[in-house]
């Protein structure tokens, strides 16, 4: 008998930490469970072979709004080759309208709803041994043979710490993510969110979370991903699971948290400023700062001490933040999320999600469809596509909004560039707002384009906008005045190549930041007078050729170290030198 655990994941760098605790649960059938990833971006073909070859008995597939179409198209044909075994669905895709799910996709014999451990380790008992029978297991929904449904409840939840560690191996797991579950459920009630639904939140033994926490540590893992939907809600456990890896830090593995900010507390501030630049990061969902949006959503944030406290953390230097904004969400129009992006860029985080409504199955958002007249798309992922407050139309823009954060804000390659060019504009969400515009009226948006490209781009808008404000600067002078208008638009072209000849140089040192080039921007400086004097500076300096020495038009003179590196954002060491 051989039960197949399959997961489709988004990414080949994703895990699935579900399917591993489900084969984790069923050890003593270790030899009989196997368990195979896959991506969505594989060809369906190649999992149905794969899927084939692995002569299952049985098949259970894990399902999520990124994947459960490909899933139902896959086991549709699956169905067709393997006519007698038995599919089982399972994950938040199918749990929340199961028996519908049945009806709509008849390749399956049933779904597995909510947790599914134990579910599932009594279903392998089922197969394997013929008990308990399909009809005393709580957690199924199931089609019988006379073509009914049957609905057997959800299961009790189980106490955490009794799911076993699900990676005592790791040769499957070499340059991926590690996902890993301190807690479930969530305090907070935000109606976008299926956490919310279940209030139960339980805790793992803190001894088991210290050694399996040592294990990850021991075996140098790049990056460990707290699942965890609120951290940092229960204060002793987060604060001792923080001591210990800041107490066994291995100087390479970094663990990523979300976190609610304003729940933070002074002693773990002050733990968290003694920690090694790049050990944790932190991702924090703001959402919005419109007060009724806030509480429509039944969410609970006190934005004036969040933003205290990212500040106070972003002043250690050493913690990479992540924050989270959703469009889309009610009483948030165009203007209010306008002001909700500025309250959350004024922080400066390393990265900043603009995020786009998902009307999720089962959640509070989904009841509320009518009375906040929101309309989303008919497939996964349900993403909003107009609400009372925000039509279709200001959802566009917004697209473009993201799609240039994205690009120039969230790349982490424009960081100096951006902070140039922002003072040309009322504020950051107009920047962006007319940098999408110029792209989608250049053509730009429907067109891959390299990174150096990027920057061309950028250099072209900037000087658009800058021709802009020269002509009506210059077109407006009363001609009463001493300076006359020819006089003025001189002065304009001279602030005008001033401004551009500042945000190229800015540029050129985020270029030289990341990377050493190997040819040449357009916008450069010219080097070649300098190239003596640079090179008589690298023989007496003993400057390795790793090393770069860039001219600026401001006259300073500077040397990247890229084998000195910024822990936290990766950029090259610099320092201003003399030639």
């Amino acid at each position: 008998m051989k039960i197949l655990l399959a997961a489709c994941n988004a990414k080949y760098i994703h895990s699935n930490l579900a399917v591993f605790n489900l084969k984790a649960c069923a050890k003593e059938y270790d030899s009989n469970v196997v368990l195979r990833e896959y991506t969505i971006n594989q060809q369906k073909d190649d999992i149905l072979k794969d899927i084939y070859r692995c002569h299952p008995d049985v098949i259970c597939i894990s399902c999520y709004i990124w994947n459960i179409t490909f899933v139902r198209e896959l086991m549709q044909d699956l169905r067709k080759i393997l006519p007698d075994v038995p599919f089982w669905a399972g994950g938040p895709e199918v749990s929340y309208d199961a028996e519908e799910f049945l009806k709509k996709n008849p390749a399956f014999d049933g779904v597995m709803v909510g947790e599914g451990e134990e579910t599932f380790l009594e279903l392998v008992k089922h197969y394997m041994n013929g008990s308990p029978s399909l009809e005393k297991t709580t957690g199924l929904v199931y089609c019988k043979p006379d073509g009914t449904i049957q609905n057997n409840g959800w299961r009790q939840i189980m106490d955490l710490s009794r799911v076993p560690f699900a990676y005592e191996d790791l040769k499957d797991f070499e340059n991926r993510i590690i996902y890993y579950e301190s807690s479930r459920g969530c305090p907070f009630s935000c109606s976008y969110c299926l956490s919310s639904v279940d209030k139960k939140l339980r805790f793992r033994d803190l001894e088991l979370v210290k050694k399996e926490l040592q294990f990850f540590l021991d075996h140098k893992v790049p990056q460990v991903k707290f699942v965890d939907r609120t951290f940092n809600c229960k204060h002793d456990h987060a604060m001792t699971i923080w001591q210990y890896i800041k107490d066994h830090d291995n100087g390479i593995t970094n663990f990523h948290f979300e976190i609610s900010a304003d729940l933070l507390r002074e002693n773990e501030l002050e733990l968290m400023s003694t920690m090694r630049p790049g050990l944790i990061q932190l991702e924090i969902g703001v959402q919005s700062t419109n007060p009724d949006t806030i509480r429509a959503i039944h969410r609970t944030m006190d934005f004036p001490k969040l933003a205290g406290i990212v500040n106070r953390i972003h002043s250690f230097k050493n913690i990479h933040q992540h924050l989270d904004l959703i469009a889309g969400l009610p009483y948030e129009d165009y203007d209010s999320f306008h002001r909700s992006f500025n309250d959350v860029y004024a922080l400066r985080p390393q990265q900043l999600q603009l995020g786009f409504l998902k009307v999720l199955k089962g959640s509070h958002m989904k009841e509320m469809t009518e009375e906040y007249g929101i309309v989303h798309k008919e497939l996964e992922p349900y993403e909003v596509l107009g609400t009372r407050w925000l039509p279709y139309e200001d959802i566009l823009k917004l697209k473009m909004v993201e799609s240039m954060v994205e690009l120039y804000y969230n790349s982490g390659q424009f960081q100096n560039t951006i902070a140039c060019v922002e003072p040309l504009f009322e504020d950051a969400f107009t920047l962006y707002e007319k940098l999408g515009q110029f792209y989608e009226k250049k053509g730009y948006s429907e067109i891959s384009h390299s990174r150096m490209r990027r920057y061309e781009i950028l250099l072209e808008f900037v000087k658009e906008e800058l021709e802009e404000k020269s002509a009506g600067k210059s077109g407006n002078q009363d001609p009463e005045v001493e300076n006359p208008a020819g006089k003025a638009a001189e002065d304009c072209r001279g602030m005008e190549t001033a401004t551009w000849e500042k945000v190229a140089d800015s540029m050129i040192y985020d270029l030289y930041l990341r990377e050493n080039l190997k040819s040449h921007p357009s916008f450069e400086y010219d080097q070649k007078p300098y190239e003596k004097a640079v090179w008589e500076y690298r023989r007496q300096e003993k400057v390795p050729k790793t090393a770069h020495i860039e001219v600026f038009r401001d006259g300073k003179i500077l040397l990247f170290d890229y084998e000195n590196r910024d822990p936290l954002l990766h950029n090259a060491a610099v320092k201003e030198i003399q030639i």
